[in-house]
Order: structure tokens, then C-alpha cells, then sequence
């Protein structure tokens, strides 16, 4: 369960201005502020079965604009080159320096 929460957690960053504001709320209450699908249909006056599908729908928008654009997937391997380049580079303050500003800009 953790990793999928950590996969929606980044899709969702990545992702959040494709989506409707009601279906950002739900995935933030849900995935960032860990309310249950109760808390959340209470809140919105729904059932929490409205709730759970609104958020199985979302859940699968996200997975399919990764699937288009795969902007997760090109942060993964550019962090991963940026850790090796890391480890080669450990004896140069300089060029670790530059490593860490190039990951900032992500």
C-alpha cells in the first residue's frame, strides 16, 4: 500500500493542474492528509461510495497521463543519473555543488 501511496502521492504532483478542483481536494485528502473515504463523504455531503469512485477514476486519469507523458518516469531516471554522477564525482565539492543545483530545478 505504501508504494501506490507514493506513486499517487508523485503522479498527483506532477499531474494536479489536469485535474478538477473537487477531484484534487479528494486525492489530497485521501493521499497527503490521510482521511478515510468517511471523513471525506462527510465533509462533501456524498456517500463514501461516491467518494471511492471519484478517486478510482482519478487514480486512473493519473496512470494514463503517465502513460502519455511519462514525466514520473524521466524524474526517476534522471534523479537515479544524477546520484550516480553523484558517486563518481564524490571527491569534487565543485561538481557535487552542481549535481544538487541541477536537482533543484526539478
Amino acid at each position: 500500500m505504501l508504494e501506490k501511496t507514493t506513486r499517487m502521492n508523485y503522479l498527483f504532483d506532477f499531474y494536479q493542474s489536469l485535474l478538477t478542483p473537487k477531484q484534487r481536494s479528494y486525492m489530497e485528502q485521501y493521499y497527503l492528509d490521510d482521511h478515510s473515504l468517511g471523513e471525506i463523504a462527510e465533509e462533501y455531503e456524498v456517500s463514501r461510495q461516491a467518494v471511492y469512485d471519484n478517486i478510482k477514476r482519478t487514480e486512473a486519469m493519473l496512470e494514463e497521463y503517465e502513460n502519455k507523458l511519462c514525466l514520473l518516469e524521466k524524474f526517476q531516471s534522471r534523479m537515479s543519473l544524477l546520484n550516480e554522477c553523484k558517486q563518481l564525482m564524490k571527491d569534487n565539492p565543485k561538481a557535487i555543488h552542481l549535481i544538487e543545483e541541477i536537482e533543484k530545478l526539478d
